[in-house]
């Protein structure tokens, strides 16, 4: 397989108990690189699988890692069947009806092994609202640090445990009015103590911060914004931490501790799915619904409203992502147009192209959001193939193509020399060294 070229179109990487881990969807850094794993290169059913492990339900959250300790989430239907809860959401013909109860449940796996240590059942209900046909009732990724793991359900709440299981305790934030019925998927964030959820709908959106070890709400902030699924994303500016969450109207950034808005800015379009990512001093920001825009803005010194001025470095209206959130890593921001195979790598402070995008051959839908470690790029699509593809200064080239019998929607997770990915029925480790499953 060969990448086709197509025409017209800060980080810290010292090693930190953080970096060595994976504790949130997109990784230690909050964009998708891993600074201190090297998964491997090659893998297939039958090569560098160490285990493959049954879930008990269904979800498009991925897997989160803290030492030795796998948490993953899931929604399980339960009981008999019952007449379709109905949904009458504009555009919600493509949704899937729901018909039974869901258990929504958090489980932990043993990394070496794969086994279930323990599951827990933090609620079941028979759900107010569905989701699209491509998504499921369990999309939003958990966190976890050195002492707490938190599920988030969204309207079917927030949930603090210990590592072994023991609720500590539960919040319910509300019940989301999604656009077209089509589920919820923004994932929270966690910074120190401070737990962050983006609770953007049609109808009273807002950004909360809570205390992560009892669920005490900090703060909130209303936000004058439609539903999107981006999820929050943290910034270290000087002094200061910022909560960056995008927008249909505004993206926009808050202090952490106070959750006074520092800046705003406009150009992005309806529907936002990709999140922001972090780095170099900058926040890169995409959608691709209506319009396509790419935008990266230089935070030091922003503030007030920000469109149109300096602090846009530079923006992009072409190729520019939909549901996968961009990637960045070292000098380089990787994104995928739409949800399609095809790729472009852009240099961080100046927006430049040196080459690309590139077709992805054989890869077309592709609802996770690329990875990397070791100087490679991993991107999976929903068929079971996952692209390997070099890191360097000048053009990528493919490494491998490997493929499992699965389906695969959520983000992969990196951390040591394993790299684990959650399918529509198996979470499967992948580590080199592995003889056999």
């Amino acid at each position: 397989m060969t990448l086709v070229p197509l025409t017209g179109f800060a980080q810290d990487g010292a090693a930190s108990e953080q970096t060595l881990n994976w504790p949130g969807w997109r990784g230690p850094l909050g964009n998708g690189s891993a600074p201190s794993a090297d998964p491997p290169l090659s893998w297939s059913e039958d090569k560098n699988v160490r285990w493959k492990t049954a879930l008990p339900g269904a979800g498009h959250s991925s897997p989160v890692v803290w030492g030795q300790r796998i948490f993953v989430t899931a929604a399980v239907p339960v009981g008999e069947e019952l007449p379709p809860v109905p949904d009458d959401a504009p555009g919600a013909h493509d949704n899937a009806p729901i018909t039974r109860k869901q258990r929504f449940v958090a489980l932990c796996l043993d990394r070496e092994t794969g086994e279930i240590l323990w599951q827990q059942t933090a609620r079941e209900t028979l759900p107010r609202a569905g989701a699209h046909v491509s998504g499921t009732l369990a999309s939003s990724s958990p966190v976890v640090d050195g002492e707490v793991f938190v599920a988030y359900f969204g309207s079917n709440g927030l949930f603090g445990y210990t590592h072994d299981g023991k609720l500590l305790w539960s919040r319910d934030l509300g019940q989301m009015q999604v656009k077209h019925g089509h589920g919820e998927g923004s994932s929270p964030v966690l910074h120190g103590g401070t737990l962050v959820v983006n609770w953007d709908h049609e109808g009273a959106s807002f950004v909360a911060a809570l205390n992560r070890s009892n669920g005490e709400e900090l703060w909130r902030v209303q936000r004058d914004e439609v539903t999107s699924w981006a999820s929050p994303a943290i910034a270290q500016v000087g002094k200061t931490t910022q909560v960056i969450v995008s927008g249909t109207k505004r993206a926009r950034g808050y202090d952490l501790i106070t959750g006074k808005q520092i800046w705003e800015c406009g150009g992005l379009s309806h529907n936002v799915v990709a999140s922001p990512v972090v780095g170099e001093g900058m926040v890169i920001l995409g959608s691709s619904y209506e319009k396509k825009s790419l935008i990266a803005i230089g935070l030091e010194g922003a503030t007030g409203d920000l469109t149109g001025g300096e602090h846009v470095t530079w923006t992009r209206k072409r190729g520019t992502p939909y549901v996968p959130s961009p990637l960045l890593h070292g000098e380089w921001v990787y994104y995928l147009s739409h949800y399609q195979g095809v790729l472009s790598r852009v240099h961080v402070r100046t927006g430049s192209e040196p080459a690309g995008p590139f077709r992805l051959e054989g890869m077309y839908n592709i609802y996770s959001s690329p990875v990397a470690a070791a100087e490679r790029i991993y991107i999976t699509d929903r068929d079971g193939a996952t692209l390997v593809l070099s890191h360097t200064d000048g053009d990528p080239e493919v490494l491998a193509v490997n493929n499992l019998d699965d389906s695969f929607s959520a983000s992969a997770a990196l951390v040591g020399r394993d790299l684990l990915l959650r399918g529509e029925q198996h979470l499967y480790c992948l580590s080199e060294d592995s003889s056999g499953k």
